[in-house]
């Protein structure tokens, strides 16, 4: 097996479907830097897709569940995968919170305490980036900081502000 150019094995555009409706310009901030983050460093390579990339991702939601359209540079498909949210719920919800405690604790808090408070929010953060890995295994090869840049982007998606 040959090695793949990694300049291909990549992602070069993300766009989120009009399924996620307009937002508040915060979280419309927040959901572009999200992409900018993603686009700017990842390893992203549909398993079995020969040709290799880069890709371009569309990301929708169908009856409260993430859909992610692979296609090409030129627009050609690659792959559509349909993901259950509900592994992530849980994970998400509990991230919400304790960013709201990070937060409200960087206004009063000591030092270590807001520390601590991090910690566990990297902690869920990583959590919820092993679980779309695991989500995506035998689908979509990634390494472990785009799993990373693709949960905030998930976690953005949920944020009602």
């Amino acid at each position: 097996m040959c090695a793949r150019d990694p300049g291909k094995s990549r992602l070069i555009d993300v766009e989120l479907d009009e399924t996620f409706g307009r937002a508040t310009p915060d979280i419309e901030h927040e959901r572009a830097v999200a992409i900018f983050d993603l686009v700017e460093e990842n390893h992203f390579q549909p398993v079995g897709d020969e040709k290799s990339g880069p890709y371009r991702l569309r990301i929708s939601l169908a009856e409260s569940r993430l859909v992610l359209s692979v296609t090409r540079e030129d627009g050609t498909p690659v792959i559509t995968h349909i993901l259950s949210l509900t592994p992530f719920r849980r994970i998400v919800k509990d991230y919400f919170l304790v960013c709201e405690s990070y937060y409200q604790a960087i206004r009063t808090a000591s030092p270590s305490q807001i520390e601590a408070i991090d910690m566990g929010r990297r902690g869920l953060h990583n959590e919820g980036s092993q679980t779309l890995m695991e989500r995506l295994s035998g689908k979509i090869e990634v390494d472990f900081n785009t799993a990373r840049r693709l949960f905030t982007l998930v976690c953005v998606l949920h944020w009602r502000g």
